[in-house]
């Protein structure tokens, strides 16, 4: 399965998808590092942490598909970005 998908696309998923997945993401992410988040920043953190998960995926050879396989990757995207961004926080 050789598809080219766009920048604002997750594999196996459409756009609400992505949406869904972004929310639950962020709120797994937000609950797993102790963080006190909006609906909105849950949302951007998990689709966010998407592509970074994805990124790190792809680098590890892991290949994912469909719902659960894009939203294993966005938790620990997203849960990397929280923890990037509290270890800066605390280097201020």
């Amino acid at each position: 399965m050789d598809q080219s998908y766009g920048i604002l696309s997750m594999p196996g998923t459409g756009f609400f998808g992505m949406l869904v997945i972004g929310f639950i993401a962020g709120y797994v992410a937000e609950r797993t590092m102790n963080r006190d988040h909006g609906f909105l920043t849950n949302m951007l953190v998990g689709i966010a942490g998407s592509f970074v998960g994805g990124t790190l995926a792809g680098l590890l050879g892991i290949n994912y598909y469909g719902f659960l396989g894009n939203l294993v990757v966005a938790i620990v995207g997203a849960i990397a970005i929280l923890w990037l961004f509290g270890r800066a926080k605390q280097a201020l």
